[in-house]
């Protein structure tokens, strides 16, 4: 069996909408061995080696992965929306909510995918598209050097950490549910965006960077470039087993779970292996293994997890809903979407 694995950019993205502009795009036919996955750039690697390849193993089906941002994942199914070259894309929650808003996914059949029914309720869709296969928590990534107790949101703006603070794009798993914190934190609620934009515009001397990418925010702690970042657990997962003077801590409001779900594209050459891959993914071994691998948090009731991740996310890495976190609005945060990119942008980055 062969696999290639493709990064998708910004650039490509816009070849894309080129091409299908001119209507150069070639339709392939579907083929039952042979099936695409688009996931996140980070931990791509590890990601082939633990779940990719065994899967080839055991169905025969041969998997082409796509890796790359959010953002530019979810552009390249909109622009081949008609003839999709993707058969399943992972996803962040709030990416999969704007998907599904514009007809992209199509919705899991629970008896295609029974391993559905072993998984924690916060991960189930409750309008039947694919499922959570794993979460982050938001709250604050920062360096345990510079700190005597672990700094909370309103810490971003001490002006002692003047030019040492990082901040995630609205592009980005965090940037929402940040967003939506510090409204929650200064305003009078999660939807209190003004609050929170006038917030982040004041925060600007202290960012050295509005990071996009989440390898870029890890690379930026571990060269002491940036004192803190409000951040997902996740990243602090590698880093504080390797030794590195990296931790994570929950914010006081605004306590977010960021699920990354696994979706069926519409229209996409191999719905039946879509099927089986979401299914495999959420196998009680295939959780436990990619926990190990690659610190993706279980959402199947019956996996373990490891104590790494434990030690960095507390109670709240097997069961977060009695740590006080929730899921966001994400209907509120996909209508809402360009008028928060385009103030972010105006705003705050800018």
């Amino acid at each position: 069996m062969t696999r290639t694995t493709r990064l998708i950019g910004g650039a490509a993205a816009a070849a894309l909408v080129s091409l299908s502009l001119s209507g150069c795009a070639q339709s392939a036919d579907a083929d039952p061995k042979k099936l695409t996955v688009s996931t996140f750039g980070f931990g791509a690697d590890q990601f082939e080696k633990t779940v990719v390849k065994p899967f080839e193993k055991k169905t025969g089906i041969d998997v082409t992965v796509e890796a790359g941002a959010n953002a530019d994942r979810l552009t390249k199914l909109r622009v081949n929306k008609a003839d999709p070259t993707v058969d399943v894309v992972m996803i962040s929650d709030l990416f999969a909510a704007m998907g599904q808003k514009q007809g992209l996914f199509d919705k899991i059949d629970p008896k295609k995918v029974p391993n559905v029914s072993k998984i924690y309720d916060f991960a189930k869709s409750t309008d039947g598209y694919g499922p959570a296969y794993t979460y982050q928590l938001l709250g604050m990534l920062y360096r345990t050097d510079k700190f005597t107790k672990p700094p909370t949101l309103k810490d971003l703006w001490d002006a002692e950490h003047k030019g040492k603070v990082a901040v995630p794009d609205l592009s980005t798993s965090a940037g929402a549910p940040f967003l939506q914190a510090t409204a929650a934190t200064y305003g009078s609620g999660p939807k209190d965006t003004d609050t929170a934009f006038k917030k982040l515009s004041d925060l600007k001397p202290n960012v050295l960077k509005f990071f996009n990418r989440s390898t870029e925010l890890v690379s930026l702690l571990d060269r002491g470039e940036v004192d803190m970042a409000p951040g997902l657990d996740l990243f602090a997962v590698d880093p504080a087993k390797a030794g590195k003077p990296i931790g994570w801590a929950p914010f006081d409001k605004g306590r977010y779970v960021a699920a990354n779900t696994a979706q069926i594209v519409k229209g996409g050459k191999n719905k039946a292996g879509a099927e089986k891959f979401i299914n495999y993914l959420l196998s009680a071994d295939v959780q436990e293994k990619a926990a190990a691998s690659f610190s993706d948090k279980p959402v199947n009731k019956d996996a373990k997890v490891p104590a790494a991740i434990t030690k960095v996310s507390g109670k709240a890495a097997s069961d977060p809903s009695a740590a006080g976190f929730t899921s966001p609005d994400l209907g509120y945060a996909v209508d809402h979407n360009d008028e928060w990119v385009d103030r972010f942008q105006r705003e705050v980055s800018g």
